[in-house]
């Protein structure tokens, strides 16, 4: 009997083993490798000797790079600027996927399946040629929006000042809108319909059912979304490169931290100062994440 229960045991070790192990394979050999790679790089730096025919020598720097780093007006204005970013775009996206999938369960919308599927086709285009489509919305003279705008007397800079930033913030919005609201929609369906119905027979309204007894009986799905939303805004990257490649928009080639660590590694030729920004984008997006997963415990133990 013993030996039946160890078999057993080792056979359901073994399953467990099988099934988990090629996550943890891809884990670690797209994760922890390159990170553990990016931080070892971040703690050296080139140094050339004599007139450096022989070329650079990789010599031990330690904490330099970061120090460098973390006074670096370039470093710590970009992430300022992301920072801001995301403060606007989190909220925004979080609340907007919110409502509009409250929306859709509720009894007042029809052609669920139709609206759900005209929601998330903006998530399935690429962010390049997302961007690309709304630099040319932007871009005046050959934009319809524009025209449409200056035919009223509106005269808008989408791409100049302090626009830009909510310019970007509504190319982010749209595209990732579509699979957040799937997201919030698909943990509603999980909603007991008796309690809906419940609260319906009380005297409760369309509003007062969605944000008293759905919204808070989905709240893990919405700090989801959000630790979703928080680590896509620390990676801001694509929609600012097209942009500036315009040439019509105030950004510049080290706007945001992503930026700065491109033209440090590809134009720069700096690998291991852009190894250094890598880390701390990382780092901060790990601390934020942590807060909102404790953030998203403590509402959920009340």
């Amino acid at each position: 009997m013993a030996s039946l229960t160890t078999a057993r045991a080792r056979e359901r070790r073994n399953g467990v083993l099988l099934l988990l192990g090629p996550f943890f394979l891809l884990f670690f050999f797209t994760y922890l490798a390159p990170m553990a790679y990016a931080v070892g790089l971040s703690l050296f730096r080139d140094s050339f000797d004599g007139i450096g025919w022989e070329g650079p020598t990789k010599v031990f720097a330690g904490i330099d790079n970061y120090t460098r780093a973390l006074t670096d007006e370039v470093f710590l204005r970009g992430t300022g600027r992301v920072l801001l970013y995301g403060l606007i775009y989190v909220p925004l996206l979080v609340v907007l996927s919110a409502g509009l999938a409250l929306l859709l369960d509720s009894t007042l919308t029809v052609a669920r399946r139709f609206f759900n599927t005209v929601l998330f086709l903006p998530h399935i285009v690429p962010g390049l040629i997302a961007a690309i489509v709304w630099v040319y919305l932007y871009t005046p003279g050959l934009s319809p929006v524009i025209d449409a705008l200056d035919s009223l007397g509106a005269e808008v800079d989408f791409l100049g000042g302090n626009t830009v930033m909510l310019s970007l913030v509504n190319v982010a919005v749209w595209q990732s809108l579509g699979f957040n609201i799937v997201l919030i929609y698909v943990a509603l369906q999980a909603v007991p319909r008796t309690t809906v119905e419940a609260a319906r027979i009380d005297g409760a309204g369309e509003m007062r059912t969605a944000l008293n007894v759905k919204l808070p009986q989905v709240r893990a799905a919405v700090f989801v979304a959000a630790l979703f939303t928080i680590i896509g805004s620390l990676q801001l990257f694509t929609e600012t490169m097209i942009v500036q490649a315009s040439g019509l928009s105030s950004v510049t080639t080290t706007w945001t931290p992503n930026m700065l660590a491109y033209q440090a590694a590809f134009n720069a030729n700096d690998y291991h100062y852009a190894a250094t920004v890598s880390v701390l984008i990382a780092v901060l997006a790990g601390v934020l994440s942590f807060v909102v997963t404790k953030l998203a415990n403590r509402r959920t133990l009340r």
